[in-house]
């Protein structure tokens, strides 16, 4: 290759970088910034709403009013599934849709379940993000559950 095509490459690959970089929502960072505000430190899981697996147990135990959402593909839940009461399945890829989310509760705690939780805190913290202050995410999700309920009582 030549020096000027190659500058020329080096030069429209550096404005697409820079363009790209400032072609963000502005207003949408600004509700961000205030979301994570309090998410410092060894406080931010709780910020965040993580919620631990034995914190969830005893609440389910307890016989604490409350909805669990598993965000699993359908597929994922062939193995097994929530079978809590009031627990539903809505794949998170479904559930910003505006039938699901008038499914969701706004007057009791939430919980939201996936295979490990990093969907989950994704999910979760979207929820939290439009108004849904009940929200709570299963901190490892099903993968912790199984490992702390062992494998003949998870299912």
């Amino acid at each position: 290759m030549n020096n000027k095509l190659i500058n020329a490459f080096i030069l429209s690959t550096s404005l697409a970088i820079s363009a790209g970089a400032q072609a963000y929502n502005a207003e949408l960072a600004n509700s961000y910034q205030t979301l994570f505000t309090q998410v410092k430190g060894g406080a931010a899981g709780k910020h965040i709403g993580l919620m631990p697996v034995s914190a969830f147990i005893n609440d389910v135990k307890a016989g604490k009013d409350m909805v669990a959402i598993d965000i699993r593909t359908p597929a994922e839940m062939d193995v097994f599934g929530l079978t809590l009461p009031h627990s539903m399945s809505i794949a998170a890829d479904q559930i910003f849709i505006k039938e699901n989310l008038a499914k969701i509760p706004k007057d009791k705690p939430v919980v939201i379940v996936c295979k490990s939780g990093a969907r989950a805190t994704a999910i979760g913290t979207g929820l939290r993000h439009i108004g849904f202050t009940n929200v709570k995410i299963l901190k490892g999700g099903m993968k912790s559950l199984s490992a702390y309920m062992g494998p003949k009582e998870i299912n």
